[in-house]
């Protein structure tokens, strides 16, 4: 007999951005069925007309593109005018087949009962009354076009699952109030929406936050009450913040568009991600995203909350753009400088091999393709920051010595960028001074800042005329700085 294929699907609310929760979401749905051979489907909930926004979709859709997490068939729009016909219908074949029952009770009236409940101290749950109505009235009222809601009658008896994550899970239907199935104006409520969706996207797998856990045995009943088999359910943990709270706003970026804007790479990310609430096994944690998919398990799905540690995305980051492919790299980092005006694109073709040469060796030493464009423009082109330079070059005829001494290895020794960085420290020791007071004003006059690569790697960037022509421009500027 041929198993059932894998159908999973991500379904966000369009009422703001795509956040992080909802990201690893979507990317373990994604893996999942990946890694099945199965399907990932799309669907966008947004039957809240009030808040829903196109804005809000669009920012979804983007999110989920950069990420790489790409979806089987037409994005599914809950709220579309034949979804909203089949949720009604369903619902009433929920009730014509005595599993609900019509509820009369207005907002008004149930909202005293609840204060009355309240100044009782008491919980307030729904207390039938419209169940005990005979036929004859419900049919009266029904026919007199009284507003009414639909509520599912919840059995006695308990409700129970084998979550992927949490193992066996179940809830007493004593403690489940009958809950409304769809409003008096023919819209239907949340889990009769999802499962009716659900059914109807023959979703094998219902994959999301653990928040979802209290809907379930609603859900599950309302399967049960259509005679639909039910899908196999896993509910991933919160993340949390730092400080152990679920995470917020106040814990910095939680959009995804956001870190997609500070320089994260998508691959990154979602390795990142993939470690919130999952484990491969063993020590290993950089993955690309085939390795993900091959390695992607419901047994490595963890229990337990995961942390969201800014650092250690960033040293994330920094792994990825170090095994990056340069030819991968290259024009999301050209793009980056145009855009901020840290270059020109006729700039960046002019020098070619030496911005590809500094591109290679910096990546390796920043955590962000922000960081990496803001240093790349020093090896294009040298600007001297006199602010920078006083710290550098406190003694000017002192550093003009050294920048001349420097020039003159430069020039004629063989070009070994090791090797003169080597003579540049035996001149340090012959003048009994630290390497510092030597390769740091080589430094500045190589490159404008008090920092950056080993002097030998900075030579290697720039090749031997570029060095030569630096090193000149160093002298003619110490010459009139001590004048």
């Amino acid at each position: 007999m041929t198993a059932t294929p894998v159908r999973v699907r991500f379904a966000p609310s369009p009422t703001g951005y795509l956040h992080v929760g909802g990201a690893r979401t979507a990317l373990f749905n994604w893996l999942f069925a990946r890694q099945h051979g199965g399907v990932f489907l799309l669907r966008i909930e947004d039957t809240d007309k009030a808040r829903s926004t196109e804005e809000s979709t669009r920012a979804i859709f983007d999110g989920l593109r950069w990420l790489g997490l790409d979806w089987d068939e037409p994005v599914v729009y809950q709220g579309a005018d034949e979804n909203l016909a089949r949720h009604q219908r369903d619902a009433r074949a929920i009730l014509d087949a005595g599993k609900a029952y019509r509820c009369f009770c207005t907002a008004t009236e149930l909202n005293e009962r609840r204060a009355a409940a309240e100044s009782r101290k008491e919980s307030f749950r729904y207390d039938r009354r419209c169940d005990r109505l005979a036929a004859d009235e419900v049919a009266r009222r029904v026919a007199a076009g009284e507003p009414h809601t639909i509520r599912f009658r919840v059995p006695e008896g308990s409700t129970g699952w084998r979550d992927l994550v949490h193992d066996d899970i179940a809830f007493p239907n004593k403690d489940i109030e009958d809950f409304v199935i769809l409003r008096s104006d023919g819209t239907p409520i949340y889990n009769l929406a999802v499962v009716s969706d659900d059914i109807a996207m023959r979703i094998t797998h219902v994959m999301r936050g653990d928040d979802h856990i209290s809907n379930t045995p609603k859900q599950i009943l309302l399967y049960q009450a259509l005679g639909a088999p039910l899908p196999v359910f896993a509910h991933f943990p919160m993340i949390h913040g730092m400080d152990g709270k679920k995470l917020s706003k106040r814990h910095g970026a939680t959009a995804v568009g956001d870190y997609q804007h500070l320089g994260i790479l998508p691959q990154a990310m979602c390795n990142f991600l993939a470690l919130m609430g999952w484990s491969p096994g063993g020590d290993r944690e950089v993955m690309t995203m085939a390795e993900m998919i091959a390695l992607f398990s419901e047994t490595g799905l963890l229990k337990k909350a995961s942390v969201f540690d800014t650092k250690k995305l960033e040293w994330m980051n920094g792994q990825h753009l170090a095994m990056m492919p340069l030819d991968a790299l290259a024009p999301d980092i050209t793009a980056r400088l145009v855009a901020d005006g840290l270059a020109t694109a006729a700039e960046l073709d002019a020098r070619h091999d030496r911005y590809l040469r500094a591109l290679d060796a910096l990546r390796t030493r920043v955590r962000s393709l922000n960081e990496l464009a803001s240093q790349l423009p020093t090896y294009l082109r040298l600007v001297y920051d006199p602010a920078v330079v006083r710290k550098a070059w406190p003694d000017a005829a002192a550093a003009a010595e050294i920048v001349a001494q420097a020039r003159e290895l430069v020039a004629t020794q063989p070009w070994d960028p090791p090797a003169i960085e080597a003579a540049l420290r035996a001149v340090a020791e012959s003048r009994a001074l630290g390497v510092g007071k030597v390769l740091g004003p080589v430094r500045m006059a190589l490159t404008g800042s008090a920092s950056s690569p080993g002097i030998s790697e900075v030579l290697h960037i720039l090749g031997k005329d570029e060095a030569v022509a630096r090193l000149d421009q160093a002298r003619a500027y110490l010459a009139g700085a001590s004048a």
